[in-house]
């Protein structure tokens, strides 16, 4: 979400005459896109602020150039005059909602003047009305948000305090988007959202359609290749999107699902509104009608509360379910969330300890999954060059990055590779059509 908002934002700057810099030393404005879901992310903030300070002061000393600085995102949102407070050479401040008034806000910033400009409402506007219509080009790939916020008020999560609400964008809008994605090269799409599979919106039939629907008229469109779709949430996972997992090829047969625990105290205390058994029967329908499909997850370990008993059944459910790939943390206390508040914090060695322990089966899984594929072949869309001399990199259906030799004429296209090795976070392959 935040890597679509940079690139919107950027977009935004353009008809100012500002364009991307590849040197830092170089820029006239930096932005920091900030994510407040972990607390070590909101500090990083802090910390690249700091470094960013004396980047402004040699521009101004050296070059006699004012280099504006603007925090954006989710701690921007939660902090904004916090931020303005600790690093005061901050010039704008602007939440995820309001990053549409952007240009704007450069527009009224006086070098003279030290005010700092804070624009964190949350607008009666939607921001993607007043976005630019010309959108930059992204490449092979690219993500188009249709959802955004969140009404589902997990204990542990700062998502609906600064995102918001759900709100879906329009069919037509989406489409649109997509259509200008596609002409500038575009092959691949992911849709985006808090809760993506929560999107309801306008049709183009003048319904509400889901997402099942809305992917199944993407699937329309000629020169789309592939579709993705991430976060899901388990309560929106309804027929029509597990049949469009079944009967829509571009579709990719890969689901990141978060279920966070395994143990259905925990899940109550985090107010996910599901039971582990919920999240397994979803999944068995998934398979039910596309048995090829992966699974991919999110995993929070030490939540308040949490015991010995309660983590082996995060572990069972593991072995259960078997995932590709999977994220996992220590829980972290966001302020004001319930949780935060809660008394049995779980001491941090034993979070620690049961981190280690879970990750240790998760990277076991995802390293027999990789092995797996091996002699395997697979459509990928060639997407840039591997780090290391004459090496492509794309992505399988199942998410993992695959390396193989070849031509950088082939950035863009469609080639087909057979897997001939599957290595813990990797594939390598060959180029065979």
């Amino acid at each position: 979400m935040n890597a679509y908002d940079s690139d919107r934002m950027k977009d935004s700057l353009l008809p100012l005459g500002y364009q991307e810099s590849k040197d830092l030393q170089d820029a006239d404005i930096i932005v920091i896109n900030t994510c407040h879901i972990r607390e070590k992310a909101s500090e990083k903030v802090f910390s690249e602020l700091g470094r960013l300070r004396k980047v402004k002061e040699r521009a101004a000393e050296q070059q006699n150039r004012q280099v504006k600085i603007v925090v954006a995102g989710c701690v921007a949102q939660a902090e904004g005059e916090e931020i303005t407070k600790r690093a005061p050479w901050v010039d704008i401040v602007v939440g995820p909602q309001t990053y549409h008034r952007l240009p704007d806000l450069v527009a009224k910033l006086d070098p003279l003047d030290r005010r700092h400009l804070i624009d964190t409402d949350f607008p009666p506007e939607t921001k993607f009305d007043f976005l630019p219509e010309k959108i930059g080009k992204r490449g092979p790939t690219a993500f188009l948000s249709v959802q955004e916020g969140c009404d589902k008020f997990c204990s542990f999560c700062v998502v609906p305090y600064t995102r918001g609400s759900e709100f879906s964008r329009s069919a037509k809008a989406i489409i649109n988007e997509a259509k200008k994605l596609i002409s500038s090269g575009t092959k691949e799409l992911t849709l985006l959202g808090q809760n993506v599979n929560a999107w309801h919106g306008d049709g183009l039939d003048g319904k509400e359609w889901g997402l099942g629907r809305l992917i199944r008229e993407l699937a329309d469109l000629p020169e789309l290749y592939r579709i993705r779709y991430t976060t899901s949430h388990p309560l929106d996972m309804d027929d029509e999107l597990i049949n469009a997992h079944a009967e829509v090829d571009k579709l990719i047969p890969y689901l990141h699902l978060p279920i966070q625990s395994g143990s259905d105290k925990i899940l109550h205390a985090m107010n996910r509104r599901h039971t582990a058994l919920d999240y397994i029967r979803i999944i068995e329908r998934l398979r039910s009608v596309r048995e090829d499909v992966a699974m991919s997850g999110d995993f929070i370990v030490g939540f308040p509360g949490e015991t010995d008993k309660d983590f082996a059944d995060t572990i069972n459910l593991i072995n259960k379910i078997g995932y590709a790939s999977a994220y996992s943390f220590k829980y972290s206390a966001r302020p004001g969330t319930p949780a935060a508040d809660k008394s049995e914090q779980v001491l941090e060695h034993v979070k620690s300890q049961r981190l280690l322990a879970l990750q240790q089966l998760l990277d076991a899984q995802q390293y027999a999954f990789n092995k797996n594929c091996e002699s395997m072949e697979f459509e990928v869309l060639v997407e840039r060059k591997g780090l290391k001399g004459s090496k492509l990199n794309a992505r399988t259906p199942y998410m993992q990055s695959v390396y193989f030799e070849g031509s950088e004429s082939l950035i863009g296209k469609i080639v087909r590779v057979k897997v001939s090795d599957g290595r813990q976070n990797s594939l390598f392959a060959e180029i065979i059509s």
